[in-house]
C-alpha cells in the first residue's frame, strides 16, 4: 500500500490494518473485503479529512478513481493501537448476534430505518435494498459477518443518507463496502480551492480570502452558473423523495463538489440529516434562545420561551441556506445584463422561512424562477 504525504491526524495505515484484522477473524464481510485485504487492490492516495473522527481519502480501486471513507476514531489513538479491533468487536460490531434470523435482522433494520427516515411506506423496499447489499457474493443467505457489517455501516450518517439518495443525480455512488469501510465513486472537484491546503490550516482561512481565492482559482461564472444549477437539483432532490425529506445542516462551499464535466456532486453528506431525526433531537428540548434548537452546524428551529422548548420546524428551508451560499458564489463575474436580476431573486430566495412543505407552491417557483435565469444565460452555449 503506498502512500502520499498528509498530516498525522490521517491514519490510512491503522484503518486498513483494522479492517482486515477483523476481516480475517471472520468478524466482518464486504463486497470489497478480498480487493482489500487479500489482493491488496486498493490504493490509499490523499489524506481529505479535516478531523480525526471522519477519516476520509481519494485512492484508486480497479482503474477507478474512488474516496475511501473509514471510521476507526477508536485506532487513531496511538497509544490505543494494541485493543483497538477488539474495542471495535464490542462495541461497532455486537449487533445482529449469532442466532438471529434473517427474519429477525429483517424487522430489525425495519425499526432502525423507522427511527431515522420516519414510518413510510417506502422502507420495505429500502430494507430489501439492505439485505441485497448484505448478500454481496449471491449464495442467497445473509452469514452473521456480513449482517454485522451492513447493521454498522447503517450506523453511520452518510452511508444510510448514499443509500437513500442512490437513484438521485447529485449523491455519488456507492461502489463497495468491507466492515464499515466503504468506497464511493471518485473525489469531486472542490468548488473553492484550498483543498489543497493542509487540513488543519483549512479553518484559518478568513473569509474574505476564501472567497478571493474562489475568485481567482475557481471556474469561469458559466461552469459555476452550471454547478449552481445542479445544487438546487439537489435541493429537490431532498425534498418529498422516496425516503421523505432531508435537511441540509452545514451550508457551505466546501461541500459543493463537480465532476470533469462541472457536473454537481455533493462532496459530503455528513450533515444532510432526514426531517425524522432533526425533529426527533429538536422537539420539546429545552431551550433559552432560538440557538438552542440547532441541530449540526445551522439547522435551526424556533425556541418556544414560555414553554421553554424547541419546536419541530426548522427556521430556514434549505433553499434559503443555499440562496445565501450562492451569493457569493455566483454574483462576483455575474454578466452585466444579469447581474441585478440574479441579485434580486437570489435575496427573494434568502428571506424564505419556514417549512418547505407549508408553502411547498412558492418555494417551487422560486427555485424554479432560479434555475431558468441561469440555464437562460448558459443554454446553446459550451457551458450547457
Amino acid at each position: 500500500m503506498r502512500y502520499s504525504s498528509y498530516s498525522e491526524l490521517c491514519r490510512g495505515h491503522i484503518c486498513q490494518a483494522v479492517i482486515c484484522d477483523q476481516y480475517h477473524k471472520g468478524i466482518i464481510s464486504g463486497s470489497i473485503c478480498q480487493d482489500l485485504c487479500e489482493l491488496h487492490l486498493v490504493e490509499w492516495r490523499t489524506c481529505l479529512s479535516a478531523a480525526p473522527g471522519q477519516q476520509v481519502y481519494s485512492g484508486l480501486w480497479r482503474d477507478k478513481d474512488v474516496t475511501i471513507k473509514c471510521g476507526i476514531e477508536e485506532a487513531l489513538d496511538s497509544k490505543a493501537q494494541s485493543d483497538a479491533a477488539p474495542r471495535r468487536e464490542l462495541v461497532l460490531f455486537d449487533k445482529p448476534t449469532r442466532g438471529t434470523s434473517i427474519k429477525e435482522f429483517r424487522e430489525m433494520t425495519l425499526s432502525f430505518l423507522k427511527a431515522k427516515l420516519g414510518d413510510l411506506p417506502s422502507l420495505p423496499a429500502l430494507v430489501g435494498q439492505v439485505l441485497l447489499m448484505a448478500d454481496f457474493n449471491k449464495d442467497n443467505r445473509v452469514s452473521l459477518a456480513e449482517a454485522k457489517s451492513v447493521w454498522a455501516l447503517l450506523q453511520r450518517n452518510e452511508f444510510l443518507l448514499l443509500l437513500s439518495l442512490q437513484e438521485k443525480e447529485h449523491a455519488s455512488r456507492l461502489l463497495g463496502y468491507c466492515g464499515d469501510l466503504y468506497l464511493t465513486e471518485g473525489v469531486p472537484h472542490g468548488a473553492w480551492h484550498v483543498a489543497a491546503l493542509p487540513p488543519l490550516l483549512r479553518p484559518l482561512l478568513p473569509p474574505a480570502l476564501q472567497g478571493a481565492l474562489q475568485q481567482w482559482l475557481g471556474p469561469a461564472w458559466p461552469w459555476r452558473a452550471k454547478i449552481a444549477i445542479g445544487l438546487l437539483e439537489f435541493v429537490e432532490e431532498l425534498f418529498h423523495g422516496a425516503y421523505g425529506t432531508f435537511y441540509m445542516c452545514e451550508t457551505t462551499l466546501a461541500n459543493v463538489g463537480y465532476t470533469a464535466t462541472y457536473d454537481f456532486k455533493m462532496a459530503d453528506l455528513q450533515q444532510v440529516a432526514p426531517e425524522a431525526t432533526v425533529r426527533r433531537f429538536l422537539q420539546g428540548r429545552r431551550c433559552e434562545h432560538s440557538t438552542d434548537c440547532t441541530y449540526g452546524h445551522d439547522c435551526r428551529a424556533p425556541c418556544d420561551r414560555l414553554m421553554r422548548q424547541c419546536k419541530g420546524d426548522l427556521i430556514q428551508p434549505n433553499l434559503a441556506k443555499v440562496c445565501a451560499l450562492l451569493r457569493g458564489y455566483l454574483l462576483p463575474g455575474a454578466p452585466a445584463d444579469l447581474r441585478e436580476e440574479l441579485g434580486t431573486q437570489l435575496r427573494t430566495c434568502t428571506t424564505l422561512s419556514g417549512l418547505a412543505s407549508q408553502v411547498e407552491a412558492h418555494h417551487s417557483l422560486v427555485l424554479s424562477h432560479l434555475k431558468t435565469l441561469l440555464w437562460k444565460k448558459i443554454s446553446n452555449t459550451k457551458y450547457s
